[in-house]
């Protein structure tokens, strides 16, 4: 505690300095309490200010002692709060950088608050399957209603303390002299002969609540639905109607029961290897190469998105074609997506002209010579990508980093064309690249520590979520994403339609059912793959031909109006037609299969259980580093749902016995060629 250095009457500075982010474990909240009162009894000082680091107030409680004692251990966060809010002097929150969920709550316990205007405040909580448990569900619904309360802790997103100016939740918003605005703001209260204002003593119109909370139950779809928190924090903040201490009573048994359930366990490891997934193996310790320049090759989709992910990071971008009007049209793409920024609030027009400014767009292949990365982002076929690569061989500058954009090709059949195979990586981005947080990258039989280094230094650059892979077809993602479509398929010869394996799965929490996907990127584009490798399947494999069969028909999707279901405006039909029934049954009948219903369950767990035993396998094969990266790229990159953890994590929750039964029983329905992962596989992958 630190008085300041002007006359009597006196402010007590009380500093957060746990670094990074002033997480609230044990110290610092000792720390809180201990000065509090010191300063409440010391009779020369007439009022207190709590205030952080230019980079956090407190960015809220301390993750790492979760499910330890010292998440137990007093005070706790409510004890803290308790002494601000019984302090006989004005205690004000001084925030900057952010204060978010305890770190808000925190501040929700102090008699006033004032931020900067960049100050971010949130209530992050749901995105871990819990809900505020310190006061926020009653306390923010008393400052700036219930509705924009709900709007908060639903979405979990920070906001500026500029877009509170005048909500209710902050006292004053100042663009600097942080220290100096709260302490003449403290002397203020101080001063002032009334009460200490505190939020516990503010009140909610019940008719209010109940409608704020009745208009949020309306508008959740079927993933907050699934997640016990969204419900939990719509009862909490109905609960704000009640007296105080009755709410917070509420809220109480709502965060402890949440904290019990499976779902935030799952959020909690999601957390956890999210945080992991960006270390490399000791093997593969380097700097990274430096980089400010990027080349794209390919102004397509991807290659575009590639390049907008880039300018927005701030590099030099140089996009490169080999036809005037196909630069044009990436050209064209890249500036649509600023102005649709602009239009959107998202960016200002200053800021987006900026940033376009980065972008030079080129025929001339000698522009290779000036950049330190180069991303080739061409067509999905090996000739062209090692036409692509003689290319870039002969004008990229010695040293440059050479990336290849590739979902499922063998990244040493590419380099096998360089004359330096140990510059060259895989960069898996999925689309849309500018949207999408996870990048697989792609480690080669001669990639350099340091090349490797650079493509998860360029990930985080480029705000995503990179995963060190090995070189094997489809790496993770699609790798795993291929046997579970497989699985989806063969469960339509044995009796299920289309809509019954979509339907269960996004009962189970996936973002999308597996033949809406399909419809959604296009069938041709899996009936390409399909073909190219026709003359290598082996013919005692089990094939479905359905997809083949609707590709033949004129029918790829919603570019067609007709897939695997049909579409009217972009609406697609509740049910699979008959001719795709047709198709089906005539598929079944082939293989004389009597079709019978499955029930949703029988669909998740084959589907399920299809991922870990491909899971179980490439983990053994060494393609992905940690067991926990297969989690974070089915989350990330493939809608699996985030409260379930992922398919490992899945599997871990599950009975060894039972897991290994039907393992066998679905391995021996796939036919010929399936390869069932042994026991010492699954012990090494579940640990």
């Amino acid at each position: 505690m630190t008085p300041s250095s002007s006359a009597a009457p006196r402010v007590a500075r009380i500093e957060l300095n746990a670094p990074p982010v002033n997480s609230l474990g044990i110290a610092l909240r000792r720390h809180i309490v201990e000065s509090v009162r010191a300063a409440d009894a010391d009779p020369q000082v007439a009022a207190i200010v709590l205030i952080g680091t230019d980079k956090a107030f407190s960015a809220g409680a301390d993750v790492s002692e979760f499910g330890t004692p010292l998440q137990f251990e007093t005070p706790m966060l409510r004890d803290v709060i308790e002494a601000l809010e019984s302090c006989s002097k004005p205690v004000v929150a001084a925030i900057s950088g952010v204060a978010l969920g305890g770190g808000l709550e925190l501040a929700l316990g102090c008699h006033a608050r004032l931020a900067l205007a960049s100050a971010r405040l949130g209530t992050p909580e749901i995105q871990l399957g819990l809900i505020p448990g310190s006061g926020a569900t009653q306390k923010l619904p008393r400052l700036v209603g219930a509705e924009r309360a709900l709007t908060m802790m639903l979405t979990g997103q920070p906001q500026t303390a500029g877009e509170h100016t005048a909500s209710g939740l902050l006292d004053r918003v100042v663009p600097q002299d942080l220290w100096g605005a709260a302490s003449a703001l403290a002397l203020e209260l101080a001063q002032a002969d009334v009460p200490l204002p505190r939020a516990r003593d503010r009140s909610v119109n019940a008719d209010a609540a109940r409608a704020a909370v009745s208009e949020a139950l309306a508008r959740f779809n079927a993933r907050q639905r699934a997640q016990p928190a969204y419900q939990a924090l719509l009862d909490a903040v109905q609960a704000s109607a009640l007296p105080f201490d009755a709410g917070m009573q509420r809220e109480r048994e709502l965060f402890l029961a949440l904290m019990q359930s499976p779902e935030a366990a799952a959020l909690r490891y999601q957390f956890r290897v999210q945080r992991e997934s960006g270390k490399l193996p000791p093997s593969l310790s380097a700097e990274s190469r430096a980089f400010d320049r990027v080349a794209v090759i390919g102004a397509g989709t991807m290659g575009s998105g590639i390049a907008i992910a880039a300018l927005e990071a701030g590099l030099q971008v140089c996009l490169l074609e080999q036809s005037g009007e196909a630069l044009a049209r990436g050209s064209a793409r890249i500036a649509e997506h600023f102005v649709a920024r602009v239009k959107a609030g998202k960016v200002d027009a200053a800021k987006a002209e900026s940033l376009q400014g980065r972008l030079t767009a080129t025929l001339d292949w000698s522009a290779l010579q000036s950049v330190d990365v180069v991303i080739e982002a061409v067509f999905e076929d090996l000739a062209v990508k090692q036409s692509v690569f003689r290319q870039i061989d002969a004008h990229a500058r010695a040293g440059g980093v050479l990336a290849t954009n590739t979902s499922y090709l063998d990244i040493d059949a590419i380099t096998s064309v360089t004359s330096r195979p140990q510059d060259v990586l895989g960069l898996h981005f999925f689309s849309p690249a500018n949207v999408m947080k996870l990048l697989e990258v792609v480690q080669g039989r001669d990639s350099a520590p340091d090349v490797i280094a650079t493509g998860m230094a360029l990930g985080r650059e480029l705000k995503k979520t990179p995963i060190l892979c090995g070189n094997a077809f489809g790496f993770i993602g699609n790798r795993i994403y291929n046997a579970y479509r497989k699985q989806c398929e063969f469960m339509l010869e044995d009796g299920a339609w289309p809509e019954d394996v979509d339907r269960a799965l996004t009962d189970f929490g996936f973002a999308m059912g597996p033949f809406a996907v399909a419809d959604l990127s296009g069938l041709d584009i899996a009936w390409r793959m399909r073909q190219a490798g026709a003359a290598t399947r082996d013919p005692r494999e089990r094939y479905v031909h359905i997809l083949d069969r609707l590709c033949e028909m004129g029918r790829m999707g919603r570019k067609t109006q007709a897939g695997y279901y049909t579409y009217t405006d972009g609406k697609a039909s509740p049910a699979t037609d008959e001719v795709v029934r047709g198709v089906i049954a005539q598929a079944s009948a082939a293989r004389g299969i009597e079709r019978s219903p499955l029930s949703a369950e029988t669909i998740q767990r084959r589907a399920l259980l299809a991922m870990v035993n491909e899971a179980a396998l490439l983990f053994s094969e060494g393609v992905a580093h940690r067991a926990g990266d297969i989690d974070v790229v089915l989350v990330n990159g493939y809608g699996f749902p985030s409260w379930v953890g992922g398919p490992v994590h899945w599997a871990r929750t599950q009975p060894r016995d039972l897991l290994e039964q039907e393992l066998d029983r679905l391995v021996a329905a796939n036919g010929f060629g399936a390869v069932r992962a042994t026991p010492a596989m699954l012990d090494h992958l579940l640990g």
